[in-house]
């Protein structure tokens, strides 16, 4: 294999939007696998609502008959905050060329992100559009045309906008949570 799109993120809970940036990405000729990677707990938040064993779970069956997809328990093993400049250097091993994908809405504060300046001369950026962002000429953009966030489903669980293969489980545990704080 010569080339991955790193998709990483919380994935707190994955939704049909995180399905439909794979798809997307899974058919562009130039990528010859899709590393879909949660995080344990994202660099920039405190605590997740469902715990990174879990979410890993749900996107192995999620992703399980797609071959061009790879779920990587990376971030999860460390079982600590994970920069994506460790995960890209760890990358690196394998492919030629790496790929990062965000969404639209991580550019306000990208250049945050830890060692962005390294980060930024590891790989390309590809990035999935969303709520109308612009994104600036020099990233590769990726059209996905739905709205849908994971901290809304946190508050709201609706099942049509959960991937079908576990819908129910990913609902009833967040259902069970959002009980438990009320």
């Amino acid at each position: 294999m010569k080339t991955v799109a790193l998709y990483g993120g919380s994935f707190d809970p994955p939704h049909l939007g995180h399905t439909a940036v794979v798809a997307a990405l899974s058919n562009l000729d130039y990528i010859d696998k899709v590393v879909v990677m949660p995080t344990y707990l994202n660099p920039f938040k405190e605590s997740f609502a469902a715990p990174a064993t879990l979410r890993l779970r749900w996107l192995k069956k999620i992703f399980a008959n797609n071959a061009k997809v790879e779920v990587s328990s990376f971030e999860v093993d460390k079982n600590r905050k994970v920069a994506t400049l460790e995960s890209v250097t760890a990358l690196q091993k394998e492919y030629e060329k790496i790929y990062l994908v965000i969404g639209a809405d991580n550019l306000a504060h990208l250049e945050q992100w830890h060692n962005f300046e390294a980060l930024e001369k590891m790989v390309e950026f590809i990035v999935a559009t969303r709520d109308g962002i612009t994104i600036p000429s020099h990233y590769k953009k990726l059209v996905v045309d739905l709205r849908v966030a994971s901290s809304d489903l946190r508050k709201h669980i609706e099942c049509s906008k959960l991937p079908p293969e576990c819908a129910k489980e990913i609902a009833h545990y967040y259902k069970e949570q959002n009980a438990k704080q009320n």
